[in-house]
């Protein structure tokens, strides 16, 4: 099994669509059912637009897509430049195969090595032991809970916040 990350295009709204949409994916996210390919055009095409800092990414699995992430801006507050949102997601039937590493991998190295991020932050249902043992591999660690955070399936659902700090912080002059 081949696994590639690439940076998400507008060609990829169709896949976007078909991973935010399984049922086996959007109750453990943010978003909700019912997605089309005609939104996440939109959003890929407003994520590319020049001065946007969001960095949107696909995973394929022998070439066909089957996982998406990103790094998003935490807000528009100079003082929170420094902090970016994560969020991702893989079809359950390319669970367990190396791509959620694969993309957390492409993620943590663009926001250390790149793009000046000291802080990584993210929400994760407290049920979801398998992304909460991804998160922690990268080094995210758990900071709090939030009760009653989002409605899912019909239930307030708690999440815990978590977030990694840049692991070596650059220097001047790299010393």
């Amino acid at each position: 099994m081949s696994i590639a990350v690439r940076r998400a295009t507008v060609q990829d709204a169709a896949a976007y669509a078909r991973i935010m949409g399984d049922p086996g994916v959007y109750p453990g996210l943010m978003q909700m059912p019912y997605t089309s390919e005609e939104l996440w055009r939109a959003r890929l095409v407003e994520n590319s637009a020049p001065g946007k800092t969001d960095l949107p990414l696909a995973a394929e699995l022998d070439g066909a897509v089957v996982g998406a992430a990103g790094l998003h801006p935490a807000g528009i507050s100079p003082r929170r430049r420094h902090v970016l949102l994560l969020g991702i997601s893989v079809l359950p039937e390319a669970q367990g195969h190396g791509v959620g590493s694969a993309l957390m991998a492409a993620l943590c190295d663009y926001a250390d090595r790149w793009a000046g991020v000291l802080r990584i932050e993210l929400g994760v249902y407290t049920d979801n032991a398998r992304a909460i043992g991804l998160y922690k591999k990268f080094g995210f660690e758990i900071e709090g809970t939030l009760r009653g955070y989002a409605m899912r399936d019909g239930q307030f659902a708690d999440t815990f916040a978590m977030a990694r700090l840049h692991p070596n912080q650059p220097r001047i002059g790299g010393a």
